[in-house]
C-alpha cells in the first residue's frame, strides 16, 4: 500500500510503498476513501521539516537545553548522532481519515466489517487504528463530511472545558479549519460569537456562520470590538484556536473578558503571561487536549479500556460521535470549509498548494484508484535481492525502532551480514530503514523471516514482553539469534529456552547460536579494564553506578508484563559485566529498593544491588534513577590489588596506584555495540561457538529476573 511521509530531515514530502499494518485485538483495519489534510498541523510540519538546523533549534529551545544536556555527560559526537537519527524518523502524516472496515481485531464490538469508519488515521491507502479512535458513519454523512469529524472534535473539546451556557458571549480567535468549525458549534449551543481573524475571507465564512467578525489585519482592535459585542460588560469566554509564537492572543482574550471568564487555548501560542490580567478578573484559563479524555492514555486508546460512562460522559470516542449527530442533523456546515480537492497519488501537489497558498483550508484527499487486492500485501520488495556468499549470515530483523536503526542494523551492515528481511508492526518504519540500509524487503509479518529458508539469523528488537516468544520460535527453525536484552521477563520463560536449546544437545544437534546484546562487555574501555584485572590472582570488589535518569510510569518500559521493568531491562547490562570482570560464577545475591513514600511514584528503578562470586569477590550495583543529567550516566570502579581502576561514561578510564597505568581518554564515547555484533557475527561465519556462552546468558538472566523479584516483594 502507499502512504504519505514527510521527513523530517530533509523537508520532504513522498507517498511511499509500505507493508500493510499489522492489527491486534482491540485494532479495526480500514481501507481509506476519504481523507482531510488539516491545514494548520500538517502545513506548521512540513515548514518545519524544510526549515535548516538553525531554525529548527529555535523552534524547540527545550530540545536544544537536552541535547546540551547529552553532549555534557556523552560527548559531541555520540549527541550528534542521536540528534540526526531522530530527525531522519520519518513522519506519518494526516489524522483525518475516512474508510471502510477491512478486519478488525477480536476485542471490537458495535462495529463490523464493511461499516464506514472515521477515525484518526493517517494519510494511507490502509490504516490501522484502536477500537476508541474510530466512530461509525450515519448513512446520511458523506464521507467528505465525515473527514472533518476529528477537526471539529478537537474544537468540541475545547468548547466542553468552557462550558458555554445558552445567551453567552463568546469570542474564537483564529478561524482556520478548527476555529470556523468552533464558531458553528458554539452557535449550536445558543451563544452569541465574535470572530477574530487577519483573512477577510475567513471572516466571511465565520458571518456566514452566523458570527460578527473583527478583521485585525486593518487595525480593527479585538478588545474594543470585544467589549462593543458583549455590550460593554466583557465576554463570557475566548476559545484561541490560532497558531502563533505571540502572546497576544492570551493577553488579548484575558482583557476583553468578563470578571471570572473563561479562556480556552486549543491552538498554539506564546504563553507569556501579565498576572494582572488574570489576577483582578480572577480568570480561568485552560489548555485543551486534543479530541477530549482519553488522548493519550495507552489504557484508553491502545488497550481498548474505555471510562465508565456515568463518570466519564465525553470521551475522545464520543466526542466524534455527538459531532457525526450534529452532521446527521444538519447542523455543521462543512462543504463551505472545503477549497480543494486532489487524488491522493497527487498528494505531494497537494501539499505544495498547502505551502504556497496561505488560504488553503480543507484540502480533500479521495482514494477512488486504490484497489483491494494491491493494498493487503504485508510484504514490499525494496530492493533486488542480493547474491548470498556461502557461510555469511543472512538476516533478518525483527524490530526497526531508534535502537534497532540507529545501532544495531549499521552494525550488522558494516560487519558483513547480508540484509534480507525487516519487520515492523505498522509497517512504516520498516519500509523507511529497509530502504536507507539496503534490505530486500520491508513486511509486518515476521513469518516473512521464520519461514524464509535464505534466512540463518534473527535479530530480536521489540519490546521485551515479545522477545521469549520470539527467540523459541527462531531456535525451533534452525535459525542463529541475537536478541536485544533481556533474554526474556519470567523464569519460566527462561525454562522454556533452556528445554529447546537443550533439545538439539539431546537429539546430538548442534543448537543454533544465541547471543543477547550485553553489549558493555565489548567497550575497548572494558577489554582494556579486564586484561588489567587478570593479573590480580584475588578477590576484587566493585562498585557500578548507573545514573539511569527518570522515566515515567506510564512508559512500557516500567510495566511489568510488557517491559518488565528496569532492573530486567536495563539493570541486566550490569549484571552482566560484572560477572564478566570478575569471571565466576555468582553466588549470591542481596537487593533493596528506596523505602515507599507517597511522594516517590516507582521506587524498584532505585535500588542497590549486591552480588557475591564463587572466588570471593563482591560488588555493588546502584541502579539510580532519581539522579541529575550533569552527572556522568555510568560510574564502574574496581578497588583491586592496593589499586583502583575507574571508568567514567564508557569515555575514560583511570588508574589510582595501578602499575604502569594511568589513564585512557577516548574521542567519543564507546559502548561496545559495533564489537558485539561483530563478534557474534563472525562466530556464525567462522563456524565457532557464541562470544558469549549459553550457560551465562541463562545465569546473567536467572539473575536479573531473581533481582527484580527481590525487589518487588519489599515494602
Amino acid at each position: 500500500m502507499k502512504q504519505i511521509l514527510q521527513h523530517m530531515a530533509s523537508g520532504e514530502t513522498n507517498i511511499v510503498d509500505v507493508p500493510v499494518p499489522r492489527y491486534d485485538g482491540p485494532d479495526l483495519l480500514i481501507q481509506s476513501t476519504i481523507s482531510l489534510i488539516s491545514a494548520g498541523t500538517e502545513r506548521m510540519l512540513v515548514e518545519f521539516g524544510k526549515a535548516n538546523m538553525l531554525s529548527k533549534a529555535r523552534q524547540q529551545p527545550e530540545k536544544v537545553k537536552m541535547v546540551v544536556e547529552k553532549i555534557k555527560t556523552d560527548g559531541f559526537f555520540t549527541t550528534i548522532d542521536a540528534v540526526k537519527s531522530k530527525l531522519n524518523q520519518p513522519l506519518p502524516l494526516g489524522y483525518c481519515n475516512v474508510g471502510t472496515v477491512l478486519e478488525m481485531g477480536s476485542d471490537v464490538n458495535g462495529i463490523s466489517v464493511g461499516d464506514r469508519v472515521v477515525s484518526n488515521g493517517s494519510h494511507a491507502e490502509v490504516v490501522c487504528v484502536p477500537k476508541h479512535l474510530c466512530a461509525r458513519i450515519p448513512e446520511n454523512v458523506s464521507d467528505e463530511d465525515a473527514s472533518f469529524t476529528v477537526l471539529a472534535s478537537i474544537g468540541l473539546e475545547g468548547i466542553r472545558l468552557a462550558t458555554p451556557a445558552l445567551g453567552e458571549y463568546f469570542v474564537v480567535t483564529g478561524l482556520g479549519l478548527i476555529g470556523l468549525l468552533t464558531v458553528q458549534l458554539l452557535r449550536i449551543h445558543g451563544c452569541k460569537v465574535l470572530g477574530i481573524d487577519f483573512d477577510e475571507d475567513k471572516l466571511d465564512l465565520a458571518r456566514q456562520f452566523g458570527a460578527e467578525t473583527v478583521l485585525a489585519a486593518q487595525g480593527e482592535t479585538p478588545i474594543e470590538a470585544g467589549l462593543v459585542f458583549s455590550k460593554g460588560r466583557g465576554v463570557d469566554g475566548v476559545i484561541i484556536t490560532a497558531a502563533t509564537k505571540s502572546s497576544e492572543p492570551v493577553s488579548q482574550a484575558a482583557r476583553m473578558c468578563r470578571k471570572r471568564g473563561r479562556i480556552i487555548l486549543v491552538g498554539m501560542t506564546g504563553l507569556e503571561l501579565n498576572r494582572a490580567d488574570f489576577y483582578e478578573k480572577e480568570l480561568s484559563f485552560q489548555v485543551s487536549c486534543s479530541y477530549g479524555p482519553g488522548r493519550y492514555d495507552e489504557n484508553y486508546e491502545e488497550l481498548g479500556q474505555d471510562y465508565p460512562f456515568g463518570f466519564v460522559r465525553w470521551t475522545e470516542q464520543r466526542n466524534f460521535e455527538a459531532v457525526l449527530d450534529m452532521m446527521s442533523e444538519g447542523q455543521i456546515d462543512v462543504k463551505s470549509l472545503v477549497s480543494h480537492r486532489f487524488e491522493f497519488e497527487d498528494a505531494v501537489s497537494a501539499y505544495d498548494v498547502l505551502s504556497r497558498n496561505k488560504k488553503a483550508l480543507g484540502i480533500i484527499l479521495n482514494y477512488t484508484n486504490s484497489d483491494k487486492k494491491d493494498v493487503l500485501s504485508s510484504c514490499v520488495v525494496l530492493a533486488d535481492q542480493p547474491d548470498l556468499i556461502p557461510g555469511r549470515p543472512v538476516c533478518g530483523f525483527i524490530g526497526a525502532g531508534n535502537y534497532s536503526s540507529r545501532i544495531l542494523i549499521p552494525a550488522f551492515a558494516k560487519n558483513g551480514a547480508t540484509l534480507d528481511t525487516i519487520v515492523s508492526k505498522r509497517g512504516v518504519s520498516a519500509s523507511h530503514h529497509g530502504m536507507k540500509n539496503g534490505f530486500h524487503q520491508a513486511s509486518t509479518d515476521e513469518t516473512a523471516i521464520f519461514n524464509n529458508d535464505v534466512i540463518n539469523t534473527v535479530a530480536i528488537v521489540t519490546r521485551h514482553n515479545t522477545h521469549a516468544q520470539y527467540v523459541i520460535k527462531a531456535l525451533k527453525h534452525r535459525k542463529h539469534v541475537f536478541v536485544e536484552k533481556p533474554l526474556c521477563l519470567t523464569l519460566g520463560e527462561l525454562e522454556s529456552i533452556q528445554n529447546i536449546y537443550g533439545s538439539f544437545t539431546e537429539k546430538n544437534m548442534a543448537p543454533s547460536l544465541l547471543m543477547v546484546g550485553f553489549n558493555r562487555r565489548f567497550s575497548p574501555l572494558i577489554t582494556k579494564m579486564k586484561a588489567l584485572l587478570t593479573t590480580v590472582n584475588q578477590p576484587k570488589a566493585f562498585i557500578m553506578t548507573m545514573n539511569a535518569g527518570s522515566i515515567p510510569s506510564s512508559s512500557w518500559v516500567q510495566d511489568e508484563k510488557v517491559g518488565g521493568g528496569r532492573i530486567i531491562g536495563e539493570a541486566c547490562h550490569y549484571i552482566d559485566l560484572m560477572r564478566y570482570l570478575v569471571g565466576f560464577e555468582i553466588t549470591s545475591i542481596q537487593a533493596r529498593k528506596m523505602g515507599n513514600d507517597p511522594a516517590i511514584e516507582i521506587t524498584e528503578d532505585k535500588a542497590s544491588i549486591t552480588l557475591g562470586f564463587s572466588d570471593g569477590s563482591f560488588g555493588t550495583i546502584h541502579y539510580l534513577a532519581n539522579g541529575g543529567k550533569t552527572f556522568p550516566k555510568e560510574r564502574i570502579e574496581v578497588f583491586a590489588g592496593n589499586g583502583v581502576l575507574q571508568l567514567d561514561n564508557f569515555r575514560i578510564l583511570r588508574g589510582f596506584g595501578w602499575p604502569k597505568f594511568k589513564k585512557i581518554k577516548l574521542f567519543r564515547q564507546e559502548k561496545g555495540q559495533d564489537a558485539c555484533v561483530a563478534s557474534f557475527l563472525r562466530s556464525i561465519e567462522m563456524g565457532e561457538a557464541a562470544p558469549i556462552t549459553f550457560e551465562e546468558i541463562i545465569e546473567v538472566s536467572r539473575v536479573s529476573i531473581q533481582v527484580a523479584q527481590q525487589v518487588r516483594n519489599q515494602k
